[in-house]
């Protein structure tokens, strides 16, 4: 893995040091170099997309073993998740050599360069996977504890079961939408306070949530669990995620199933997915877990991530974004191998392309919160803007930009950002 992953490698191609696709992090996406073009799979350097449907046509993949032909002519990347972790290590090795300072194949074809780059500028993105199904977990203790206390109180902020499972509920798959699709203001039932009865409208409550997802390659049979073993087999790569969510809708719905409209309406994601062997040199030991998790969720090689997280709102009187919160990865109490053997437990089978996202990140200081509802208590304190404004909900107009990397010596593994900006609420039909 090193000759992949080493921080001394370098590519031909000039990258800035600061950028979030060095030749160590290769993420993968979907893109069409222009309007004419149909989409296919690519890899983000620097400031360029490497077509990889060019070069699977020139035949720099023909030595795979067991990798089908045409795998990255497709308009979704679920062929080549499928396909397991020895190809995508074969894969990625392939690309990594082919951009590498010291391999003139590429290096020295400026026609091939000018057929398999293309500017990230000029490209228009896609998402990179037909996602079949969505599963949103709830794994940062310091955002349930704040959850809790805000509505329960402090001494019942945590409930019972919280330390004894990876606590989760299944979400809409079909409106999961790439960064910077606009969000419209949702419509819901709404328990004003002090009324007997709800009245249907906009939410005034709109958030955010910071979370990051994980893609699902290979999945499993029906009635076949996937111990933790064998969890990570499983996993290709992580995105960032922004769980959009209506708070005065949802306290109205979720009893006692859980939340429905409050999520369903979009959740957002980066367009670039980081393959977890780009991630493999930040992985890092997560909060300790007491009680003892029960033996089948026990996990001698934690799958904690020290990645750097920044919440960022913009709203149309401003000239630049400004950063509300920073938060870690790290702060996760149930890490990915936990959710993934929990979730097949009871034979579920999960499919290529799922989508399992880790539920809003909090950090122990109120400038760590991942979500308005806590940075603002539940509207009890404002937010304030440099601008002068202040925030205790998103309001139409805001933008909010959610960024997420790996801080490396000399480099950085970085998952880009996925941006959102709230519209009104379009007139009701109902």
């Amino acid at each position: 893995m090193k000759e992949i992953t080493d921080p001394g490698l370098k590519s031909f191609l000039n990258i800035a040091p600061d950028s979030d696709f060095p030749i160590q992090n290769l993420p993968y996406g979907i893109f069409q170099p222009d309007a004419l073009s149909k989409p296919r799979g690519g890899v983000a350097i620097g400031e360029w997309i490497l077509d990889l449907s060019v070069l699977e046509e020139n035949g720099f993949f023909y030595e795979i073993v067991g990798q089908p032909s045409n795998i990255f002519s497709k308009p979704t990347l679920n062929l080549f998740l499928e396909q397991g972790p020895e190809v995508w290590h074969a894969t990625r090795a392939v690309i990594t050599r082919l951009l590498r300072e010291d391999e003139p194949v590429l290096r020295d074809n400026k026609n091939l360069q000018n057929q398999v780059l293309v500017p990230q500028a000029e490209a228009r993105l896609s998402l990179p996977v037909q996602i079949s199904n969505y599963t949103d977990f709830y794994s940062s203790e310091h955002h349930a504890r704040n959850v809790g206390e805000i509505f329960r109180g402090r001494d019942k902020s945590l409930l019972p079961n919280w330390k004894y499972i990876p606590i989760a509920y299944h979400g809409r798959a079909s409106s999961i939408v790439l960064s910077h699709t606009s969000i419209y203001r949702p419509y819901g039932q709404i328990l004003a306070k002090d009324q007997a009865s709800p009245t249907f409208g906009p939410t005034q409550f709109l958030d955010f949530e910071v979370e990051i997802g994980a893609f699902v390659g290979c999945g499993n049979e029906l009635g076949q669990p996937i111990p933790m073993s064998e969890a990570q087999k499983h996993l290709f790569g992580m995105v960032l995620v922004n769980d959009w969510s209506a708070r005065d809708i949802q306290l109205w719905e979720y009893q006692p199933l859980g939340p429905f409209l409050a999520k369903s309406f979009a959740s957002s994601i980066s367009p670039w997915i980081v393959p977890f062997e780009a991630l493999d040199p930040f992985r890092c030991k997560g909060p300790g877990q007491t009680p003892e998790p029960l033996p089948y969720l026990q996990n001698s090689h934690p799958f904690s991530f020290d990645i750097n997280l920044e919440v960022a709102i913009q709203t149309e009187k401003m000239a630049e974004a400004q950063i509300i919160s920073r938060t870690n990865t790290k702060n996760l109490y149930w890490d990915l191998l936990q959710q993934v053997t929990h979730h097949t437990s009871n034979g579920c089978n999960l499919q290529t392309g799922d989508l399992l996202a880790s539920g809003t990140i909090s950090g122990p200081d109120p400038e760590s919160y991942g979500s308005m509802l806590e940075l603002t208590w539940n509207k009890s304190q404002a937010i304030k803007l440099d601008s002068g404004e202040i925030r205790f909900a998103l309001e139409d107009g805001d933008t909010i930009i959610l960024k997420g990397w790996c801080q490396g010596d000399g480099y950085r593994i970085g998952l880009g950002n996925v941006t959102g900006k709230i519209l009104a609420a379009k007139e009701s039909r109902l």
